[in-house]
């Protein structure tokens, strides 16, 4: 799961993490036998032409190709440096989210009043979660798959009461 419940920090011993990060399919380990694969697979036809001058009209555009692929992908790891940090304390439920861009939005309530809800319909992507609170509604891993946001949706049903509690 993109998602991790860390144990409380020295000295708040009411208060829990929750991270969600978007999922990479492809780690950084692929991403580099891939751009090499894709490299050495678009030289196999230059090998007919090494000795002559086509080999240089056709170098360019095939070094062109295989840099798009390595933009395209590092492009999609850039975005996806997004983060969401869900902290459940003994008086507040705060929800941190860091952009792609760097910039940040948080939204903060008072824990007795926060609510979870799934939207199966109606939202941006189907089984939408949001915490409610504080006049607010806000989203809580939209960039999750349908399943991880089915499993997420119970984890925060099950640990919101159990801050309530604390």
């Amino acid at each position: 799961m993109p998602y991790r419940w860390s144990a409380p920090p020295q000295g708040a011993e009411n208060e829990i993490t929750l991270t969600l990060w978007p999922h990479r399919s492809l780690p950084r380990r692929g991403f580099a036998a891939f751009v090499l694969a894709t490299f050495a697979l678009i030289c196999i036809p230059l090998l007919a032409l090494l000795g002559t001058v086509l080999l240089w009209g056709m170098l360019p555009f095939l070094l062109l190709a295989v840099g798009g692929i390595w933009w395209a992908l590092e492009s999609t790891y850039r975005s996806a440096q997004l983060s969401e940090v869900l902290t459940l304390g003994p008086d507040e439920v705060r929800l941190r989210r860091v952009e792609a861009t760097g910039a940040t939005r948080e939204w903060q309530c008072n824990r007795y009043w926060a609510r979870v809800a799934m939207h199966a319909t109606g939202g941006p992507v189907a089984h939408y979660v949001t915490l409610a609170g504080n006049g607010r509604e806000v989203e809580i891993g939209a960039f999750l798959s349908e399943d991880e946001r089915k499993a997420l949706y119970g984890d925060l049903c099950r640990a919101l009461p159990a801050a309530q509690a604390g």
